[in-house]
């Protein structure tokens, strides 16, 4: 197979990462069960992948051999959706030193929330504070905003209030689902761990299980119940050891939908690696220099247990002419709650918000609750952040139930003028850590389409509407002509 240069590095950095997110379970070496990664094992892996000698000298810094490297990595359990990708409920820090890792720490954040100083200031956001009725903004709850650097920036800045381990020698900060272990095991098959086997199918809720209720009836003190998260990472690179080498299709292919779909990403403060990461749209970041309409949901599971698991989304996307010379948009929610009450599911609720272009002048919002098991409505908030506008609002959808919740606003002026002068594009970026929600569009320009990419179905074209449906498993762009 030939590879081109940035299927190379995408490859490289998801195995490199992979190898790193192994480290933070506590495998104390790189793709073999035995025997030390040396500098000759890093040289010949990287041989295969990389054709010059910059490409290898950024692997090299990766895994320390300028100098050490240390690394915090957080586990997101999109299970239990939050805007930066998922709920933090572990955290790991490894160092590396020419090639040879140390684990540091793992463990659950709670632990290190709950033993921090109690002197900090750190005023959480208002809808933390209203519907998790807490005071102090905390590490596990750091990732705030859906641009995964801005999560990250304050993730870092919660730790090192908190004196995290290794607080002030971090170098890079990386996010990832169980997605990616999950489409691991779907290459490597399952593994045992202390008895119990983890398949790609049983993996999220067998561990969620483990280390919320399982730990305790194996005697397992409640410090220690997040070891699982160690034992498990070290099953899966003694079995990815044994068959990454001769299986590069595959795992490119791996790379490539783990990276696209954001179930791994990046942020490093080191420029040189951070520019790498924003340039090949690693790092999770909302777009904000995009000239054309723009549209990211995001969702903030807010004390619903894992019930993400049971919810089907839909987004939909309506514009529509309103007067001579304006356009309005709505972006609406559907959400279906398949679930049921029992220790993995409840109601369901989120604090949702939209970005969209700066300058768009909110109309109305159909659906927002004040609060859970209430038709009471609810508040309405919004403001900027990452070179955005954003409006958000609160909803509540009860086991077995559907609900909606949809924001109209008028688009700014810039967008208007372009429709007018005959071209619309738009953006819309998926949340880190969801899987693959519906997204529908339906946008009325009030004049005829000449053309569109991607392109209507036959049925559907020679009128003044764009219609697609289709999935945000990945960010979308759409162009129209007119």
């Amino acid at each position: 197979m030939t590879m081109t240069k940035g299927k190379k590095i995408a490859l490289l950095a998801f195995t490199s990462v992979l190898g790193v997110v192994a480290l933070a379970g506590g495998a104390v070496y790189l793709w073999y069960s035995t025997g030390g990664l040396q500098e000759a094992l890093l040289r010949k892996v990287g041989e295969k992948i990389v054709t010059n000698q910059s490409e290898m000298n950024l692997v090299q810094d990766v895994m320390g051999f300028s100098r050490p490297r240390t690394y915090l990595l957080l586990f997101l359990n999109n299970t239990e959706l939050r805007p930066g990708g998922g709920f933090i409920g572990a955290y790991a820090v490894v160092r590396v030193d020419r090639g040879m890792p140390q684990l540091l720490k793992v463990e659950g954040t709670e632990i290190l929330d709950n033993t921090a100083p109690k002197d900090f200031i750190s005023i959480p956001p208002e809808p933390l504070k209203k519907y998790l009725s807490i005071n102090r903004w905390n590490f596990r709850d750091s990732n705030w905003s859906p641009d995964f650097a801005a999560s990250a920036f304050k993730s870092l800045e919660l730790y090192q209030k908190e004196r995290g381990l290794a607080a002030e020698s971090l170098d890079a900060v990386i996010g990832f689902t169980p997605n990616v272990f999950e489409e691991v095991l779907k290459l490597t098959g399952p593994v045992k761990v202390n008895g119990e086997e983890f398949n790609s199918q049983n993996l999220t809720e067998k561990l969620e299980y483990e280390v919320e209720y399982g730990y305790a009836a194996k005697g397992i003190d409640f410090d220690s119940r997040k070891k699982m998260l160690a034992d498990l990472s070290h099953a899966v690179l003694v079995k990815l050891g044994k068959n990454v080498l001769g299986n590069w299709t595959a795992y490119l292919t791996l790379a490539e939908k783990m990276l696209a779909e954001k179930h791994l990403v990046g942020y490093a403060m080191v420029p040189q690696w951070e520019s790498v990461i924003a340039a090949k749209h690693w790092g999770g970041l909302i777009d904000q220099t995009y000239p054309g309409d723009y549209l990211l949901w995001a969702d903030a599971n807010l004390a619903s247990l894992k019930t993400d698991l049971a919810i089907d989304r839909t987004l939909s996307y309506v514009i529509k002419p309103s007067g001579a010379s304006n356009f309005t948009a709505a972006a609406k929610m559907t959400y279906i709650h398949r679930g049921k009450f029992d220790w993995r599911t409840t109601r369901y609720r989120t604090y949702a918000r939209i970005f969209v272009p700066l300058g768009s002048k909110l109309i109305k919002v159909t659906g927002a609750l004040k609060n859970d098991r209430t038709t009471d409505p609810g508040v309405i908030d919004q403001g900027t952040e990452n070179g955005r506008q954003w409006f958000g609002a609160f909803i509540a959808i009860e086991p077995g139930k559907t609900g909606e919740l949809s924001f109209e606003y008028q688009l700014p002026s810039e967008i208007v003028q372009k429709i007018k002068a005959g071209s619309y594009d738009l953006l819309t970026q998926k949340q880190i850590g969801t899987i693959a929600n519906k997204f529908i569009l339906d946008l009325d320009f009030g004049k005829k389409l000449t053309s569109a990419n991607p392109s209507e179905k036959p049925e559907q074209l020679g009128d003044s509407r764009y219609q697609q449906s289709t999935d945000l498993r990945v960010d979308r762009e759409f162009e129209v002509k007119l």
